[in-house]
C-alpha cells in the first residue's frame, strides 16, 4: 500500500486523476451521443466509430480504478476520490440541462486539489490548508469562466460576459501567492505575468467574438490552468515543478493543433 507522502503515492496519485480526467471525457461523450448525433457528427460516437455503450464501460471502469488507487492511498483521499467521481458525474448527465453546470466542472478541479493533498499526507493538513483553500478556489473560479465561455462554443457566440468576471479571482489568488512567499522568486512573478497575459489575450478574442475567437478563447483557457499550477508552484518554492506545468501548457497548445481541445 502506498504511504501518504511517498513517491509511490506521488505516482499513484497522478495516475488517479489521469484516469478521472479520461473517464470523465468519455462519459461525456457519452451522455451527449445524442446530441452531437445533430450537432457535432464529427464525434467518434456518430460517426460509428465506437459504440456508446462502450465509451460508457471504459468510462466507469476508469473512474472507478481512479477511486480504487486513491483509497489504495488513504481513507481521506479515497473519499475526496468519491466526491469528485460524484462531481464529475453529475455534470456529464446533466450539463445540457442546468445553467449552473459551470459550478460543477468547477468543482471538479477544486476536488483535484484536494484529492491530491489528501493523498500526499495523512489526511490532516494544518496550516497548509488555507493556502489550499485559496489555491482552489482561484482554480475553481478559472474554470467556471472557462466552462462558461465553452458552453457557447458550439454557437460561436458569446452571450452575457458578466460571468467571466471569475476569472479575475485566479489572477488576484496568483498575485496573492507571489507576494506572500518568503522570496518573491522572478520565475514566480515571470509565470504570473504570463498567465495575466495569456488570460488577457483570451478574453480579448471572447470580446471581439470574430468568427472562431469563442473557441480559440476556449482552448487558450484550457492551457492556462496550467500557468495557473505552474505559478503557485514557483511561489511556494518547487521551481522545478513550476517549470514542468510551464512545459506541460506548451504541450497542451501544441497537442490542439492535432485534436480538438474540446
Amino acid at each position: 500500500m502506498p504511504t501518504p507522502g511517498s513517491t509511490v503515492a506521488l505516482a499513484t496519485a497522478l495516475a488517479a486523476l489521469t484516469l478521472f480526467y479520461l473517464g470523465g471525457m468519455y462519459l461525456n461523450d457519452a451522455c451527449d451521443a445524442i446530441i452531437d448525433a445533430r450537432e457535432r457528427t464529427d464525434r467518434p460516437i456518430p460517426r460509428g466509430e465506437v459504440s456508446r455503450r462502450t465509451v460508457t464501460q471504459l468510462a466507469i471502469l476508469m473512474l472507478s480504478l481512479g477511486a480504487a488507487l486513491l483509497f489504495a492511498i488513504s481513507l481521506p483521499a479515497g473519499l475526496a476520490g468519491l466526491a469528485l467521481v460524484a462531481t464529475v458525474v453529475a455534470y456529464d448527465l446533466w450539463h445540457k440541462r442546468i445553467t449552473w453546470a459551470p459550478l460543477l466542472m468547477g468543482g471538479c478541479r477544486l476536488l483535484t486539489y484536494v484529492a491530491a493533498a489528501l493523498a500526499l499526507t495523512v489526511g490532516v493538513l494544518g496550516h497548509e490548508s488555507a493556502l489550499l483553500g485559496w489555491g482552489a478556489l482561484g482554480l475553481f473560479c478559472h474554470v467556471v469562466g472557462l466552462t462558461y465561455a465553452a458552453r457557447q462554443e458550439a454557437y460561436d457566440r458569446l452571450g452575457a460576459a458578466w460571468p467571466l468576471l471569475v476569472l479575475a479571482v485566479p489572477a488576484v489568488v496568483g498575485l496573492a501567492f507571489v507576494l506572500a512567499s518568503p522570496e518573491t522568486s522572478p520565475l514566480a512573478l515571470g509565470l504570473w505575468l504570463g498567465y495575466l497575459v495569456w488570460g488577457g489575450r483570451c478574453l480579448l478574442w471572447l470580446r471581439r467574438r470574430a468568427s472562431g475567437d469563442v473557441p480559440r478563447a476556449v482552448v487558450g483557457l484550457i492551457a492556462a490552468i496550467s500557468l495557473y499550477d505552474a505559478t503557485l508552484m514557483a511561489a511556494l518554492g518547487a521551481p522545478v515543478m513550476a517549470l514542468l506545468a510551464l512545459l506541460a501548457f506548451g504541450a497542451t497548445l501544441a497537442l490542439q493543433r492535432l485534436a480538438a481541445g474540446t
